[in-house]
């Protein structure tokens, strides 16, 4: 567990509060200025919060967050976060999208009047049914206390201001409900000072436990926590909701299906601003979910790929004449596709009509490619640019793609597991190949392999690791070597810091 350290202008402050030795008021915490290379790796990755009042571009709260952050340490209200708590544009911008929460409250009657003041410490605040709008504005914003202002202006809830709250200015109910909140928030850091020796890092690993098809099941999460741990790393598991939690941890672990206009990859990149080390990287989550990307990028590189064209929509030539060179059948795909969606076999060039007008619904650009029939799909587990595990995926009984959403129920085929020695070279080659024009993340490479011909199908930032499946081979081992990557890049952040 990282230290901690509570920043407030005077001792005086905190007197309606729990006594705590990580109490510490901005004038000392400012004269603490370590000369370069002798902060320890304590100094290096404490979290700060600062809960001083003039936060105000250039005033002393907005200090300590500047140097903080100078600092390497974590900090809530980051100074990003104060820019744009100071500018109503930029509040505005990260407060997007808010509008439909507005309407859907107040069609709830959780509004009433036509003004209302909000308060919210930590993500919580004392209105049960306003609870999900102050979890929004914390994770939009992440600063400790905040008050937000609500008016309604033609029949509609608008924000008309939102700033950060002094301390001082919260009354006795609000305090009970501050303190618990921080509590929380820090998870009791300064009463666990075992689990402070104990670990060095914290992981967080968000999931969906809703999700039908997550890349890890339940037991394989909890072989990560025990890996994770067994190196001296605390594991969590998070949910979106903790999106404003993520400055406690040192890494961010995702383990659940990402796609670029979804809440995962807005994780990844705030916990990637916060100094996070990220897997999956908000970079691989924008390369590899795209088809359309990855299709071109395989192509411009040379690495064996099926044959294909892009088709646009609102291209008036003949679709027979852009498909030239291409026999049927053929599959189709949308860019961001994930588990066998969104990817259709067309038989004839009226088939491929009617589902690229369906399609083309939904994004302007299609990939169509040519149909390779095999009995199953290499998956090739990358890390780091070291294969982890390579896996045989079979097709669904019946039909042409490992998952087959025809029915109520989606069906899988089966799996064979094999140590990665054994694998034809020239899978392990392509997959290699494929991943170094990504990056050094997690991924999972599917190649289809035809007699002599082996071509990559897709590169994934978010690949299966499920236990009983991809451990076959290495068991615990493969669990140790991916918190060990975390572990080592942890590290070397520290030293980078030093």
């Amino acid at each position: 567990m990282c230290p901690l350290r509570i920043v407030v202008d005077r001792l005086e402050d905190w007197r309606p509060y729990h006594p705590t030795e990580d109490l510490i008021t901005a004038d000392d915490f400012l004269a603490h200025d370590r000369q370069h290379g002798i902060a320890d790796d304590q100094d290096r990755t404490t979290h700060v919060i600062n809960l001083c009042s003039e936060l105000d571009y250039l005033g002393t709260g907005y200090y300590v967050s500047l140097l903080a952050q100078a600092r390497g340490q974590r900090v809530l209200p980051a100074v990003e976060t104060l820019n744009a708590l100071g500018r109503k544009a930029l509040v505005d911008l990260q407060l997007d999208g808010l509008d439909a929460l507005l309407g859907e409250l107040d069609r709830q009657g959780s509004l009433s009047g036509d003004r209302l003041t909000l308060r919210v410490m930590f993500g919580e605040c004392p209105s049960p049914a306003m609870a999900r709008l102050a979890r929004k504005l914390f994770e939009r914003l992440p600063c400790p206390l905040l008050e937000a202002r609500l008016v309604r202006r033609h029949d509609a809830w608008r924000l008309s201001r939102l700033r950060p709250l002094r301390l001082r200015e919260l009354v006795p109910e609000e305090q009970d409900l501050f303190a618990m909140a921080l509590n929380r928030h820090s998870r009791q850091v300064w009463r666990t000072p075992k689990a402070r020796r104990r670990y060095r890092f914290d992981l967080a690993i968000l999931v969906d436990p809703d999700e039908t098809l997550p890349p890890s099941n339940r037991s394989a999460l909890k072989a990560f926590i025990r890996a994770g741990r067994r190196l001296g790393i605390d594991v969590s598991l998070i949910t979106r909701r903790d999106a404003g939690r993520l400055a406690e941890f040192d890494g961010l672990f995702i383990r659940e299906t990402t796609s670029l206009d979804h809440h995962t990859y807005r994780m990844a990149r705030r916990a990637e601003h916060e100094g996070l080390v990220v897997i999956d990287a908000p970079r691989d989550i924008l390369r590899c979910t795209n088809k359309v990307f990855l299709h071109a990028l395989l192509r411009a590189r040379g690495v064996p790929a099926p044959a294909g064209v892009l088709l646009k929509r609102g291209d008036r030539r003949p679709l027979d004449e852009r498909i030239a060179g291409l026999g049927f059948p053929l599959v189709l795909k949308i860019p961001d596709g994930a588990f066998s969606r969104g990817i259709v076999k067309v038989e004839s060039l009226a088939q491929l009509e009617r589902e690229a007008d369906r399609l083309f619904a939904t994004s302007a650009l299609l990939l169509l490619q040519e149909w390779l029939p095999t009995e199953f799909d290499w998956r090739i587990g990358v890390l780091d640019g070291q294969v982890l595990f390579a896996s045989r995926y079979y097709m669904a009984r019946g039909h042409w793609q490992i998952y087959d959403h025809s029915g109520a129920r989606v069906k899988s085929g089966g799996f064979t597991t094999h140590d990665p020695a054994e694998v034809p070279p020239s899978v392990i080659k392509a997959a290699l190949k494929a991943t170094r024009l990504i990056g050094d993340g997690f991924y999972g490479v599917d190649i289809k392999q035809a007699g002599d011909r082996v071509v990559v199908i897709e590169v994934n930032d978010n690949p299966n690791v499920d236990a009983g499946i991809e451990d076959a081979v290495l068991g615990r081992t493969l669990y140790e070597r991916i918190m060990g990557v975390f572990l080592a890049r942890m590290e070397a952040q520290v030293h980078a810091r030093a």
